[in-house]
């Protein structure tokens, strides 16, 4: 059977960051993370429009583990990190998929190095320990307001109810 192509596009961090050290993903480099359970034209569009930013988008992920210490809910995540991962791989405008299994992406951002990172426009962006962890370095942190109003939590809400 033949592998889907997006595959090779889910990496361990350790590969993110030697690709980013090495030079072999064009600068500069944007990082966002989620869990992204049930995409939506909310998660596409937020990232490609992160995308837009940079020339590498890297999508971290949260482990199912550290999902489901988020609080959003006994059965979630309703999609397990594989097939989140494969779904965001699929998408055109993300170049690698990589996963975090602690409850922030701090220690993964430590490892990569990005040149900016992306949050949610719900995030306010001063307080994070991401963004002054990726200032130290000399990158940028940056909130993208949300341009439709989704979420993972308002469609199971709705599905459920039906």
């Amino acid at each position: 059977m033949m592998r889907a192509r997006f595959e090779d596009k889910i990496l361990s961090p350790e590969v993110c960051a030697q690709r980013i050290a090495s030079g072999d993903w064009a600068g500069p480099v944007v990082f966002t993370n989620g869990v992204f359970d049930i995409l939506h034209r909310g998660h596409v569009t937020y990232l490609d429009q992160a995308a837009q930013l940079g020339a590498t988008l890297v999508v971290a992920i949260n482990t199912d583990a550290s999902a489901r210490r988020l609080g959003k809910g006994p059965d979630r995540p309703l999609n397990n990190e594989n097939d989140r991962a494969a779904l965001l791989a699929s998408l055109a405008c993300v170049s690698a998929v990589t996963f975090f299994d602690e409850d922030t992406p701090v220690a993964l951002i430590g490892l990569l190095r990005p040149d900016i990172i992306v949050k949610g426009g719900d995030y306010d962006m001063q307080v994070l320990p991401e963004t002054r962890l990726v200032e130290s370095w000399g990158g940028k942190a940056v909130a993208i307001p949300f341009e439709f109003a989704r979420s993972t939590t308002a469609l199971v809400t709705k599905i459920r109810q039906t």
